[in-house]
């Protein structure tokens, strides 16, 4: 809730003008009231209207910058004539008129360029920028009519104290962990530019030829899109400008050219090579900033090289994504390297800064009766995807269908891990594969994706939903069988949520050779020596404010499964880019900062850009979204081949085409 003088935001209509404080009304959205730490906010304005917190504003001015916000934007864009054209006469008519050399004529005339953009702009961009001003032009009338009649300039007309802080966003990347400019790859895809798309993934996602592969996609959860048919393909899009890279050989592609190496001996620890470590030792090194890396497994990636299968995430495809990394001047690794209290201490005292990018890859228990984890039989998911994977990927070690060909495998999960545990057991030879999980087949698909399920099933694993297991048994030395408890939802009669029941009479049991539990991961603490008394949420993961990405310990920092617990890549890599941009200041300041850029993205996070009850129009409704090649079940099914053939050059530019450029302009007057 935030306290406003005056709100259009949304279609909440909210004057509170001339009224006494305890008679104000206030909007149900979290509008940025306050801008950053101890700044006010004197005003937002937005795609879908405006909020003014200060009653002294100066309501012309703020429509007059707003403009020229857009019309920057739409110099560079240009795609069409009425949000090009119509964005420079916008801004030249406001600012005519914040001058004191303006006509009621002219503003006759704003209000028909801004229908008019508003009815023909190809793009959001250009048709949701006239509303607010719009919406200031009839409420705040007597300003615009004081600067005309009077001709007198606006009352802050000349006055440089307001910042006027302005970003651009779209509800797919507003909702996207890593905050990846989604338009604009999508746009290069369409223009047939792969370059160009891939520059657009890099700025904020350097795992480009990864998260096209295996991330469950929440941006596509916000394509407005949906609102009219169905989502833009979103994450098979991202990987065609990294194929592109890789397939032609061509030099990396960064999204700007790294500075050389600094020469003033600052550097930063960074522990984990896995998709959080990599990304902040990336975007440090753009900046030219040294790092190390301390990876403890003799192979880097950490748990997607490891823990997500070659039919999934081909490690040819990934390893790209390292050697971008890896290769660059400012970054340095050593592998094999297990970083204990002590080491981790004698680290933070060598280097400036210490990000703390560990996954979580200790295997939970399934909480059941004479449950021994050093119970013949009993394979924890990480250990079990490590065998496979090691093998697989890199051929160390030995084949998991020695322990797992011919088996009965159970594995209990509900998640991505157990997905892969399920999967990979049918491909190392079991020959019957079992899920329980507690919840429903619609949950399961939510955790995972349509598509992970649905490949699951053809390939044989049966699923058996709202179970559990209450009792393990076995011979001595292995497990012989499961008891499993059977479960209904039951509504509850006050409209709560419905409550997981155990049904009478309906337990059964399983017999099974190996038990595989995927049902979450933890993190091993021990890393962190006792005497830091380093702060831990009640998940037991690594405590910051979620913001700048520093623990209780000064200079320690903290990005992905390690602070919030198991999570997905695209969340990792955005916590750690984060973190490498705080850490860019913090090593020659000591203070922890964000950007203007980085405050404006979580307000807009926060106000959710993606409306679910909108209703669009002006698009054609019914285009029917891109699917991609799979291999058949018969062809995968006993291998690692990739499954996911991706999308032919004509399916790709028929999806890109589907992509209505949801761009929108936010600002905030300070």
């Amino acid at each position: 809730m935030a306290r406003v003088v005056f709100s259009t935001w949304r279609d909440e209509f909210i004057d509170n003008r001339g009224k006494l404080s305890n008679e104000w009304s206030e909007s149900g959205f979290k509008l940025p009231e306050t801008y950053h730490g101890e700044r006010t906010s004197k005003a937002f304005i937005g795609w879908d209207g405006v909020a003014i917190f200060d009653e002294d504003i100066d309501a012309v001015k703020l429509a007059t910058r707003y403009a020229a916000q857009y019309q920057e934007y739409s110099e560079a864009c240009g795609r069409c004539t009425p949000g090009r054209w119509g964005g420079r006469i916008l801004y030249d008519l406001l600012d005519k008129i914040a001058r004191g050399e303006g006509s009621h004529d002219d503003v006759v005339h704003l209000k028909e360029i801004a229908k008019t953009m508003m009815t023909t702009s190809k793009c959001e961009i250009g048709k949701t920028v006239p509303k607010p001003i719009l919406d200031l032009i009839e409420h705040y009338s007597e300003q615009f009519n004081t600067c005309i009649d009077a001709q007198v300039a606006s009352k802050y007309y000349s006055d440089d104290t307001t910042d006027y802080i302005a970003k651009v966003t779209a509800p797919c990347t507003d909702m996207c962990p890593a905050s990846v400019d989604i338009p604009a790859y999508i746009e290069g895809v369409r223009d047939m530019i792969f370059t160009d798309s891939l520059a657009a993934t890099r700025q904020t996602m350097p795992l480009a030829h990864t998260c096209g592969r295996v991330f469950p996609h929440p941006c596509e959860d916000a394509c407005r899109r949906t609102n009219l048919d169905e989502p833009i393909s979103i994450m098979e899009l991202k990987r065609l400008g990294a194929d592109y890279e890789t397939d032609h050989e061509l030099p990396w592609l960064h999204p700007v050219e790294p500075k050389p190496l600094r020469k003033d001996g600052k550097k930063v620890a960074i522990i984990g090579a896995g998709p959080a470590g990599l990304t902040a030792a990336y975007y440090l090194a753009l900046e030219g900033i040294e790092s190390h890396i301390f990876e403890e497994l003799p192979v880097n990636g950490g748990e997607v090289a490891v823990g997500v299968p070659e039919y999934r995430m081909p490690i040819g495809k990934y390893q790209k994504d390292i050697d971008l990394v890896l290769e660059m001047e400012a970054v340095s690794i050593t592998n094999n390297c297990r970083v204990d209290a002590k080491k981790l201490k004698e680290i933070e005292a060598e280097y400036d800064a210490t990000l703390l990018g560990f996954g979580a890859r200790l295997s939970k228990k399934v909480r059941a009766a004479n449950e021994n984890p050093k119970m013949g039989g009993y394979w924890g998911a990480i250990d079990m995807l490590d065998k496979v994977n090691l093998w697989n990927k890199y051929g160390i070690g030995s084949p998991a269908s020695n322990e797992l060909k011919d088996k009965v495998v159970v594995c209990v999960g509900g998640g991505f891990t157990s997905m892969d545990v399920v999967r990979c057991s049918i491909r190392e030879g079991a020959k019957k594969v079992i899920m329980l999980y507690r919840r429903d087949e619609k949950t399961i698909i939510r955790n995972t994706t349509y598509e992970e399920y649905h490949e699951a099933v053809e390939e044989g694993v049966e699923f058996i939903f709202h179970s559990a297991i209450e009792e393990i048994f076995d011979d001595g030395e292995k497990i012989t069988k499961l008891k499993v408890n059977r479960f209904e939802l039951v509504p509850d009669p006050n409209g709560g949520r419905a409550q997981l029941v155990k049904i009478e009479d309906g337990d059964f049991e399983i017999e099974c050779d190996y038990l595989i539990p995927a049902v979450s991961q933890a993190l091993d603490t021990q890393i962190l020596p006792e005497e830091w008394n380093i702060e831990m949420t009640s998940w037991n993961s690594i405590l910051t404010n979620g913001k700048d990405y520093m623990s209780s310990k000064e200079g320690v920092f903290a990005a992905g499964d390690c602070e919030y617990g198991p999570m997905t890549i695209v969340n990792a890599v955005g916590q750690a880019r984060r973190a490498a941009s705080v850490i860019s200041r913090y090593i020659y300041t000591g203070e922890r900062t964000l950007t203007d850029d980085e405050i404006m993205e979580d307000h807009l996070n926060r106000l959710k850009v993606y409306d679910k009850n909108e209703k669009i129009t002006g698009w054609m409704p019914g285009l029917p979204r891109a699917v991609s090649e799979k291999l058949e079940v018969d062809e995968r099914k006993t291998n690692n081949k990739e499954v996911n053939l991706g999308f032919t050059g004509e399916e790709a530019l028929a999806e890109a085409e589907r992509c209505m450029r949801c761009y929108y302009i936010s600002m905030v007057a300070v």
